[in-house]
């Protein structure tokens, strides 16, 4: 009987969204969510990236008119740079995509997505639109369209082009046309299993607030006007100080922004829609009057505002438990299938909140750790707390997978904890707690997601909900939490991060990219983990024809969950340069084979997330030659380059600020400035002397890209002759190259540099290229994307003194790690200069 209890209080559970998991809230909080749930009014604003969303609007939307907020995302941000550390592509996606639901958190707003992959920086909206997939895209707004139902839509750029960037004008172009496609019938009729057709009354565009405009100017005489620096005195704070603290969660970006006092006028465009004056939700019904039934509802969560007392929240309890009668009795109706009429889960979610909040009622849930596999078992710890004299009777506490649930039925006298523990029993075939876009290999431009169900989630659904089902004469409340592991920082205190289910073992290459510079054999390190108890396992490495690796497996033994082991083979390579990949397979006794690498993200600002992908390194054979033996390092905002140089066989040493305040560079045959390193580094400034030292008594210095924003550069010239910093960019990754001094050195010493080495090259070809260098400088090559002039400035070469300077804008960070083999020998090039 109480597993069948548990199947149904899941059943009901997903509609309650993980409520008690919200974080507490004070009174004022309590007390504007309160006012809240007598708003039924809905904003989603619409743009292409992280960072790119107008927080104090959202902010504005969210708490002052008190509607529901969304913003709609275009992409992850997988195709930026990241301040932070060395992940790129998907895993700065992960990174950006808990930083925005990081800034959700702090404004209050709900965060989803479209399947569109940031590919790097577009020129066109046409190109964005191509690689994207227009109709795959324009799909997934549709749906978040109708799944939201928003009464009003805004879009952060316009639709011609002054938002610079492709991606931005192509996300104000598919909330265009996804305005009046998500009413059409004929357009995506597949989601209307799922979802109704939907048509938001009207559609703006948020007007650039850096753009100063005068309030008597003709180009806004119409536009709807907004002051976003209001102040908000029950949280005593203006929605641009609330703004600062979201934006500045896009830590990753270096997007850390400064709070803004006084009135910002922020100015609102119409698109389409019915003619509105002077109000974006003019004439829009927002009260529970919208809908049949509601007007009863409306009237009581008015009452349990009106009568609020921010010393004894408790004595809301009987109202709003009577409000929650009335929703039940709202839900059994048809015109308030979740299909139809979002409303009725989403003010169930917002009332348990509230309910919770003014009960003072505090639902901990924590795994004895972090990580399960799938068929095992693990104890939660379950701790529930009534901060009030409502006599709540704990019910129920389990889970679909309890080993067993528990019927607890004990009343939860006021603050006083009732402690219990569940074991939770995961089936064989339990999937990896993966996120749900990177399940399966992307295409160019999208993520492939089967499930429609999950399109436009910011993050996966919890892997282990936990049911806690609490009663009173009259009435069950279900609240639904996600399974955690919890424990005490000695610094930071006590910290969460996710129940994860993992493979039994993973293996992780000693490198992204092994470099064969000749037929030699070189080592290959596999290290693996135990995430299962004591086992034994046989690893071996799949290769490309031709290859060779001895042993041809080698066994492993664990003692224990956590053991690591590490096995190295000897790869022979093939004697003609080629490329490949090495596959680490794991296979277990049962017969199961294991090939999952395991990347861990862990930064104070969100969440700690384990991402698996395939245990695999590329493998390059190209004929690269280098001269000199040891490398300085003067890492920037993050790559992987050091690892690369190591590849070609160099010995590398990462230079710490202070090395840098020493200056004893003498003893490298070349120093490497990492990306944005005269941005990231404050100790460059008074480093910088010292290197044009080093390079003028003979030593070689490569200088990496910088860039102007978001962080300055230090000094006026990164190098020993003026030249200017641009943000110009060459974004077609197989842009043609021009050689321009094909006798140069960089070209032919000790590499001979072929039109090859510029094959395969990933996302673009480089970024902020130089311009106005003084003449001393030699260029060496040129490239453009399709119809702009050639660039000379990715690259910039001269003898100073005794040594050399080089200054490139050219895209090693994405090259090198992606193994592209003609990208190694013109780096080789670069710190073999002399």
């Amino acid at each position: 009987m109480l597993r069948r209890l548990i199947a149904l209080l899941l059943i009901l559970a997903p509609t309650l969204a993980y409520a008690a998991a919200q974080p507490p809230m004070d009174a004022a909080q309590l007390q504007l969510a309160l006012k809240k749930l007598n708003v039924l009014g809905t904003a989603l604003y619409v743009a292409a990236h992280p960072d790119d969303e107008n927080t104090a609007m959202i902010s504005w939307l969210g708490n002052e008119r008190l509607y529901r907020t969304g913003y709609l995302a275009m992409t992850r941000g997988d195709g930026g740079q990241n301040l932070l550390g060395d992940e790129k592509g998907e895993l700065l996606g992960v990174i950006r995509t808990q930083e925005l639901l990081a800034a959700r958190r702090v404004d209050g707003s709900e965060q989803y997505f479209t399947r569109a992959l940031d590919f790097g920086y577009s020129k066109s909206p046409k190109e964005s639109l191509e690689i994207w997939g227009h109709d795959t895209i324009l799909a997934d707004v549709v749906w978040n369209i109708r799944r939201f139902q928003p009464d009003v839509l805004i879009t952060r750029f316009p639709t011609t082009g002054e938002g610079g960037h492709g991606h931005h004008t192509a996300s104000a172009m598919l909330a265009v046309e996804a305005f009046s496609a998500a009413a059409d019938p004929t357009k995506f009729p597949e989601q209307l299993k799922y979802v109704s057709l939907w048509q938001p009354k009207r559609l703006f565009w948020n007007r650039f607030s850096w753009q100063p405009i005068k309030p008597d100017d003709p180009l806004v005489a119409n536009d709807v006007k907004i002051d976003l620096g209001t102040f908000n005195p029950l949280l005593g704070r203006a929605y641009s100080e609330i703004a600062a603290e979201s934006r500045s969660q896009h830590k990753s970006q270096g997007f850390g922004a400064a709070e803004r006092r006084g009135s910002i006028i922020n100015y609102f465009t119409q698109l389409a829609g019915d003619p509105a004056k002077s109000d974006l939700f003019e004439g829009i019904d927002t009260s529970w009057s919208r809908y049949k039934g509601g007007e009863r509802v409306g009237k009581l969560v008015q009452q349990a505002s009106d009568e609020f007392d921010p010393k004894q929240p408790s004595k809301s309890l009987p109202v709003l438990l009577l409000a929650w009668d009335e929703l039940d009795r709202l839900g059994a109706s048809d015109a308030w299938s979740p299909r139809i009429n979002p409303w009725i889960d989403v003010k169930r979610r917002e009332l348990l909140n509230v309910i919770r909040g003014a009960a003072g009622l505090s639902i901990d849930v924590s795994a004895t750790e972090s990580s399960v596999v799938p068929g095992g078992e693990i104890p939660v710890n379950v701790t529930i707390v009534n901060r009030s004299d409502y006599p709540f009777v704990l019910s129920t506490i389990g889970s679909r997978y309890g080993n067993p649930s528990k019927g607890v039925g004990k009343t939860l006298t006021n603050n006083q904890p009732i402690k219990t523990e569940i074991k939770i029993k995961l089936p064989d075939d339990f999937a990896y707690s993966q996120p749900y876009w990177l399940a399966t290999p992307p295409s160019k431009g999208a993520y492939n997601v089967s499930d429609q169900t999950l399109i436009g989630l910011a993050d996966n659904p919890p892997s282990i909900p936990i049911v806690v089902s609490l009663q009173d004469n009259f009435r069950t409340l279900i609240f639904t939490v996600p399974a955690v592991y919890t424990w005490t920082d000695a610094v930071r205190g006590e910290q969460t991060r996710p129940l994860d289910v993992v493979p039994e073992v993973v293996a992780n290459p000693g490198a992204r990219v092994y470099l064969f510079p000749d037929a030699t054999p070189k080592p290959l390190t596999i290290t693996l983990q135990s995430f299962t108890g004591a086992t034994d396992a046989t690893v071996r490495l799949k290769l490309p024809d031709g290859w060779k690796a001895t042993p041809a497996s080698a066994p492993v033994k664990f003692a224990a969950k956590g053991d690591e082991a590490r096995v190295t083979f000897n790869v022979t390579p093939t004697a003609k340069e080629s490329t490949g990949s090495a596959i680490a397979e794991v296979e277990l006794p049962s017969g199961k084979k294991l090939s999952y690498a395991l990347t861990n993200i862990d930064y104070p600002h969100i969440p700690a997330q384990r991402i698996f992908g395939e245990a695999a390194a590329k493998l390059v054979r190209a004929d690269v030659k280098k001269v000199g033996s040891r490398i300085g390092y003067i890492m920037g905002a993050g790559d992987n380059i050091p690892e690369a140089l190591r590849q070609i066989g160099y010995e590398v040493n990462l230079l710490t600020d202070a090395d840098l305040e020493r200056g004893d560079f003498a003893k490298y045959d070349a120093v490497v400035a990492g990306v944005r390193a005269y941005n990231a580094r404050p100790r460059m400034k008074l480093a910088h002397a010292k290197l044009m030292q080093y390079v003028e008594n003979g030593g070689t210095l490569v200088v990496q890209y910088n860039s102007l924003n978001p962080q300055p550069l230090l000094v006026q010239s990164p190098g020993p002759y003026p030249f200017k910093v641009t943000d110009e960019r060459v974004t077609v990754e197989d842009a043609p190259i021009t050689i321009l001094k094909a006798t140069h050195p960089l070209l032919t010493t000790p590499n001979k540099i072929t039109p090859a080495a510029f094959e395969g090259w990933v996302q673009e070809r480089g970024l902020y290229f130089t311009k106005d260098a003084d003449p001393k400088y030699d260029t060496i090559l040129a490239t453009a994307d399709p119809g702009d002039e050639p660039k000379a400035g990715g690259e910039l070469y001269t003898r100073y003194g005794k040594g050399v300077f080089i200054y490139t804008s050219y895209a090693w960070f994405r090259q090198l790690p992606a193994g592209v083999p003609g990208a190694y020998k013109l780096f080789a090039n670069l710190v073999s200069a002399r």
